[in-house]
């Protein structure tokens, strides 16, 4: 199966019944599906592997964790670094995460 941005146009509790009804459906009947999304929070719930694109181009892949915990490739640096946290100390982090990158001239 093919799901392109499965739960963009949602809103939150939509998009949980959406997400739990698709970890369901891939627990109990094994299937693999190819999600494209640019919703990262979507890739932590769903993803097994993640492949990072960049202008059309794969830049990047590997395991969930992988990706999310140890991304090695600037790009997906610089995309986990623009997500949003809840917690200050952790949001001022990757806000100079993201100026180191910038100051070395990786975009």
């Amino acid at each position: 199966m093919v799901a392109d941005e499965p739960t963009s146009a949602l809103d939150v509790s939509v998009q949980a019944k959406v997400l739990e009804l698709f970890q369901n459906l891939q627990r109990e009947l094994g299937f693999a599906c190819l999600f494209v999304t640019h919703d990262l929070a979507v890739v932590d719930v769903l993803a097994d592997r993640i492949c990072v694109m960049q202008r059309g181009r794969i830049v990047e892949q590997g395991t969930r964790d992988q990706i999310l915990r140890n991304p090695q490739e600037p790009y997906t640096q610089r995309l986990l670094a623009a997500v949003p946290l809840p917690d200050p100390e952790k949001q001022r982090e990757r806000r100079e995460l993201r100026a180191q990158l910038m100051a070395a001239g990786i975009e």
